[in-house]
């Protein structure tokens, strides 16, 4: 039979508490530092992030971590928008990387970066938010280029999702 979730949307159980979830809470509609939200033509998700807005923090990021919540993620919050770029060297887990320009609008997802890969994965220019979540959720929800995110670091005054 399944449930009415997995008739819907194809999820299991397990992916469908997680999906809804993310969407309450994204409706709820609370700014929040320890919260992003991303919405889209997909729905909405929002997630418990650790903020990384300095650059010891930035350059620690998810590194020798061995398990991540799946409803959890880092958010990398830059002063300025610039060129960034990642590797996944000394991470241990799988990840999504969300990358987002000054209004928090998404302008490339990178999915499924592989632990302990020394390549860069590069966000693009002009980039000032970068979220990362577990490897496969971006797809699996439907995160997409021209998502907008939602968090209190994003200016009011140009932010595509203002709180």
């Amino acid at each position: 039979m399944g449930n009415g979730c997995e008739k819907v949307l194809g999820l299991g159980l397990a992916s469908c508490f997680f999906w809804l979830a993310s969407v309450f809470a994204a409706l709820a509609g609370e700014c929040r530092d320890d919260r992003v939200a991303l919405r889209g033509d997909w729905g909405q998700a929002g997630f418990t992030v650790e903020v990384a807005d300095d650059a010891e923090e930035r350059a620690q990021g998810l590194m020798h971590r061995e398990q991540m919540a799946k409803s959890a993620g880092m958010l990398f919050v830059y002063p300025a928008p610039r060129s960034v770029g990642f590797w996944m060297k000394n991470t241990l887990i799988e990840l999504d990387m969300i990358f987002a320009d000054r209004t928090g609008t998404v302008r490339r997802v990178h999915h499924r970066a592989q632990p302990h890969d020394e390549r860069p994965i590069m966000g693009g220019r002009d980039i000032q938010y970068v979220l990362e979540i577990n490897g496969g959720l971006a797809r699996q929800l439907g995160i997409s280029e021209g998502s907008q995110m939602q968090h209190p670091s994003i200016d009011a005054q140009v932010a595509a999702w203002p709180c």
